[in-house]
């Protein structure tokens, strides 16, 4: 999985709606640029906030981006 996600890619993969992620990154002034998230910095940022994101979201932690 990339680094950088779009919103959409990024609320399939943490289970939070599309609106929310965005508000999220808003509230939590993480960049959204050229209309991508750095999923690093978006669990880093709410993790350090004390939210608490959904089962499974700490997993694209883990993921490695893809080389191609």
């Amino acid at each position: 999985m990339a680094v950088h996600l779009t919103p959409d890619e990024l609320s399939e993969a943490t289970g939070l709606s599309r609106k929310e992620v965005v508000r999220l990154c808003v509230q939590e002034a993480v960049p959204i640029y050229n209309g991508r998230i750095d999923k690093t910095l978006f669990i880093n940022s709410m993790s350090a906030s004390g939210r608490r994101l959904p089962e499974g979201a700490e997993s694209l932690m883990l993921e490695q981006p893809s080389v191609g």
